[in-house]
Order: structure tokens, then sequence, then C-alpha cells
């Protein structure tokens, strides 16, 4: 072979790691984070996962399981599962999504036999995405609603108004707490939600939609404008926002906070919240709920997380903020629960009723009892307009996730054509789901939003999430998905997560899986049942983004060559280009593997004869020593 061309023919040049990746000649093409976008600041990312996984759930769902699974007692459970199935997968999509800077779509690189899981998790958060606004907007109605000296629901006597309406300030007038049987009748609040902001009784059900309610409809227009306009720019902007609409919300909570334990009679809610019942431990339904409760508070499996966490630099701490935004989320839950009960057990005793009989969860809570009590407050407008602030900030920054996950997946997907027009892209996404959630805006649309939001979300999620935890610990492999972390954040998983990751996690959620397909309940929403139709429509929206994955499955085999279990074997291993997204990055079995790639070696030999090995190289030095001595014994065996 003739010798190589001698150096002094060449201009000496920079060796290729050490330019800076902005500086060079653009060779890996627009794949690099910079193009991708990056978050702009420090507490970017943080604020963004907490204001993420803290959402409306902890404020309707979580004080009504606690009371109703054992009160106090339940933070056994709670926690336990926290530990079990939340913070290990957690910790999993924040590392797959760092570690590749790619979203829930092109992040199955890392076994492109499974591309069918982000399909399935890009059409069950679209789903969540069109029901999720449309409560948005149903906060901001009663947040206008609110600004007026007289709220609109705290008398009987306006049009929408029944003969069964019963102001609660004709009981408190009547000087005795037992004038009159309130069992069979309504208060104001709740004739105002469903009579005047659903108007309800214009639809005989799911299949009589009715007209369109157009000042339930401009909210909707408004909340989808408020939600695009924070995400035109990406992570850049939503970054930003995210620094008010992730921390407000303890402002105002810790004021309902103050506010309730102030009031009459609050320590019996917060007594009958808080009290333990410890015989619950002993029903697997409250283990059930409390897992759950964890599953969907913090939003695994939506792709949020991993979204988030792809705009990360490589070796930022998320082993930290793992712990930091799990625990967060979990005390802001039963923050919630104290600023909930504690104006509940105020309103039980101004009615004269137990605390129970006014206790609710989820929509009937926001809309219906929380508001009733406002209007017991002095400065009730006040109060109210403080309450469904805090809902609008709680509800937005969730929003904003599962709009960049979509539209982070579609543009990895094709970076060349959509990346420049991001904005466009977006607009035409959120123009898109609006469209789509009109017939929630109907006169039966709250029968539309009981479905999407008892199937959308339902074992779909959970098949998503454990098939995931599943490639990425049997197909993948566990000693490789440490090694990974290890290259990224200087240290090995401990026993604890391996354990979780690999039995603990997993067999939690087919528990959850098997437990909600055993005890299977038809939609129901007051006393109104579901017909069949609506039920199969339900269980098909469920049941579309678990096919994804054998669809995908069947795509990936067809792309490859040779016999069928050939193609499998060739379609589960990671493509070339799996890795590190940029090439400084890129140590060990890594090295080189980009296309357009200039580095012959891997970069801790660049560092070393260029000057100093900071400790991240110290890292690939173990990583890549650690390699050989497998190799080694491989081939002694």
């Amino acid at each position: 072979l003739p010798s190589p061309t001698p150096c002094s023919f060449v201009q000496p040049v920079t060796p290729d790691l050490l330019v800076s990746p902005s500086s060079q000649d653009g060779d890996l093409g627009s794949e690099s984070p910079e193009d991708r976008g990056n978050w702009t600041g420090r507490l970017d990312f943080l604020l963004s996962c907490i204001g993420y996984c803290v959402g409306l759930g902890n404020v309707w769902r979580f004080p009504y399981r606690a009371y109703t699974n054992g009160g106090g007692a339940f933070l056994i459970p709670y926690f336990i599962m926290l530990a079990i199935c939340g913070i290990p997968i957690f910790f999993m999509e924040l590392s797959l999504g760092q570690f590749s800077s790619l979203g829930p779509l092109a992040v199955w690189k890392i076994s492109p036999l499974f591309k069918g899981v982000g399909m399935g998790t890009i059409l069950i958060v679209s789903l969540v995405a069109i029901y999720y606004n449309m409560i948005i907007a149903y906060v901001l109605f009663y947040l206008f609603a609110s600004l007026t000296s007289d709220l609109p629901w705290q008398h009987c006597g306006n049009w929408w108004n029944t003969d069964l309406c019963l102001d609660h300030h004709v009981i408190k007038t009547g000087n005795t707490t037992f004038p009159v049987n309130i069992t069979n009748t309504v208060s104001p609040s709740e004739e105002y939600w469903s009579r005047y902001v659903l108007h309800i009784q214009g639809s005989s059900g799911i299949g009589d939609p009715g007209r369109i309610r157009w000042n339930l409809c401009l909210c909707l227009l408004l909340s989808w404008t408020i939600v695009y306009l924070c995400i035109l720019k990406g992570v850049k902007s939503s970054g930003k926002v995210v620094y008010f609409t992730a921390t407000f919300p303890y402002l105002i909570l810790v004021m309902l906070l103050i506010r309730g334990v102030t009031l009459e009679g609050a320590w019996k809610g917060i007594r009958f919240y808080l009290t333990p019942q410890f015989d619950h431990l002993l029903s697997s339904k409250v283990w059930i709920e409390a897992a759950l409760q964890i599953f969907y508070s913090l939003g695994v499996g939506f792709g949020g997380l991993l979204t988030f966490a792809s705009y990360n630099t490589f070796h930022q701490n998320i082993y930290r903020d793992t712990f930091i935004v799990t625990l967060g989320n979990a005390i802001t839950s039963i923050l919630a629960g104290f600023a909930i009960f504690s104006v509940l057990g105020y309103m039980s005793q101004e009615l004269g009723v137990p605390v129970n009989q006014v206790a609710k969860a989820g929509p009937g809570l926001a809309f219906v009892v929380y508001p009733q009590a406002m209007t017991m407050l002095p400065l009730s407008p006040f109060w109210s307009f403080l309450f469904f602030f805090m809902l609008l900030t709680l509800g937005l920054d969730s929003q904003f996730a599962f709009m960049e996950t979509i539209v982070t997946a579609v543009t990895d997907e094709f970076p060349y054509y959509l990346r420049p027009k991001k904005a466009s892209f977006s607009a035409v996404i959120c123009i898109t789901l609006f469209l789509m959630g009109l017939i929630l805006t109907t006169e039966g649309g709250m029968y539309w939003l009981v479905l999407l939001d008892d199937y959308s979300a339902g074992f779909g999620l959970m098949v998503v999430v454990i098939t995931t935890c599943l490639v990425v610990t049997r197909v993948y492999g566990m000693k490789r998905f440490c090694r990974d972390i290890h290259m990224m954040l200087g240290f090995k998983p401990g026993p604890y997560f391996r354990a979780c990751w690999m039995v603990l996690s997993p067999a939690t959620m087919m528990a959850l899986l098997v437990y909600n397909i055993v005890k299977y309940q038809p939609s129901e929403y007051g006393s109104y049942r579901f017909p069949t139709w609506a039920e199969v429509l339900g269980i098909l929206m469920g049941v579309l983004s678990c096919l994804m994955i054998p669809v995908g499955m069947v795509v990936a085999v067809l792309q490859e060559e040779g016999t069928l279990w050939e193609r499998v074997q060739q379609a589960s291993r990671p493509t070339m280009d799996w890795g590190p997204s940029l090439e400084e990055n890129r140590t060990g079995m890594y090295v080189a593997s980009l296309a357009g790639s200039q580095s012959p070696k891997p970069l801790m030999v660049h560092m070393r004869k260029y000057g100093g090995i900071t400790s991240y190289e110290n890292t690939a030095i173990e990583v890549d020593r650690e390699m050989e001595e497998e190799d080694e014994e491989e081939s002694m065996m």
C-alpha cells in the first residue's frame, strides 16, 4: 500500500474534537442539538418537569383518593409505590432522552423493532391533549366568571336554576341546622355547572351532542392560542414561561391553605382527610389506587419526560433532578389535600352535613364543590379567581409538555424538512387538535370528555410503559443501559434501580394492567350510563395504541433482509447512529459510528494528547476498559 501523504503538505489543524460543534463547518448535518435547540437556562429543565408532573390531578384526584383509601394510612402504599414504580421509571425515561437527544419516536433507534411503542405514545398524548385543553377552557370560563362583585353561582333564581335549587344562605338564615331536607336538593353551583356552563339539558346523551356552546368554543380557542404562543419557539420559549407557571401555583396554594386552616370547622375536614385507617392496607384496592396515582401524577409513559430530557446537555445531573421532582410532586399532592379538605370541613359545618357528603373528586370538586365553598367566604370573587388561576397555571405547563412531545417526536423523524418550519408545524398541530376538540364544546361534550378521560390513557399507556421497561432491560440489555448512564453521569445506577427495572416495576405495572382489566367498569357520568357503542369506541381507543406495537414490528422486519429470524434479530439491535448526539460525547463503542464522523480514536486519547482529562473523560476511560475486558472474556470462552 502506498504511504499516506506526508503531514508537511497540509496546513496544521486543530484536532476535530477540540473544536466546539458550532464552529465546525457542519459536516455533522442538522442532527446536532444546536440546530435542535437546548434549554437556555439552568432551571428550565427542572421547572418544566415540575410543571409537567404537578398538574390538575394533584389537586382534584389525590386528596379524594387519600380519604377514600384509608386517610393518612394511604401515604404508606403511596410512598412505597413511588419507590418501586415512580422513581425508577422516571429516571429511566430521563436517561433515555438525555443520552440520545431524541424525541419519543426517534429514540427507538435503540431497538427499531419496537418503534411502534413510540407511535402508541404519540397517539395517547394526542388524545389526552384534546380533552386536557378542554378542561383548561372550563377553567378559563370560570376565571372570567369570577371577575364580578357577586359570583353567578352564588344564588338560585337565575334562568338556568330549577325548583330543586337550594341556596345555602337560606339554610343559614333559618337559624337551625336541619330545617330542610337537603338530600333531594341541588346547590346553585351544581346547576350553574351543568345547566349553564355545559347546558347538558340540551343533550340526551353521547349520541346527541346538540349545539356548540360558543362561549366554551371561544374559551377553547383562547386556551389553544395561549399554548401555541408559549411553545412557538420550542423549549426556548416554554422554558421561560414555566418560571411563572411552575412556581406561581405554589404561592396560591399556600394562600388557599392559610385561608383554609383559619376557617371555622377546617380541622373537621383535615381530620377526615388524614385520620389513618390501617385496616384499609389489607385491601389490594388501596395498593392499586396508590400505584395508579403515582403512575398518572408523574406522567410516565406520555413521552413528556423523555422529550424534556432530550434538550439537556449530555452530563446534566438527572439523578438529582429525579428525586427533586418526584418527591416535590408527592409533597405538593399532600399540601393540596390540606388546602382542599380544610375548606370542605368549613363547608360541611356551614351546611350541617358530614364531610363525606360534600367531598368529591375530579371536575365535580373543581367546578362544583370548591366554587360553592368560595361563595361562603368574604371576598368570594377574589378567592375564586385565585383558585381558578392556580388551576390554569397547573394545567398549562402539563399541556406545554404534551404539545412539545408531539412536535418534537415528528420533527426528529423529519429534521431536514420540519425543523426549520417548527413554528408553522406547531400551528398546524394546534389547529388540528382544536378542530378535533370542537365536539367537546357541544351540549353533550361532557360525555365525550368523560369517554376520552376514561379510555385514552388507560391500559394502552400501561402496555407502552411495560414494553419500554422490558425492551430497555431485556432486549437492549441492563448491563449496556447501565454503562450508558455511567458514561453520561459518571456513575452506574445502584442495585435499587437495577432491581426495580428488572423485576419490581414491570411486575407492579403488570398487576395494575390485570387489575384494570378484571375490575373493568363501564363509563358513567352521574346517573347517565354510556351506550354499548360508546364503550366499544372507548376500548378501541385504548387497543389502537397497543396495536401500534405489532404494526411497528411488521414494518421494521420488512425493512431488513434475510430469513425471518435474522430480520427480527437485526431489527432489535440498535442502529449505527444510536448513542450520544454530539461526536465529542461518543466514546468506546460509539466512536466513529456517526455519519460523516472524523474521529478515528476515542475522545480520551485526544484529550490526553492535547491537555487535561476531566472527570467525564476518566469515566470514558473506565467504560472503555470494562468493554475491553468483557471482549477478552468473550473471546476466551
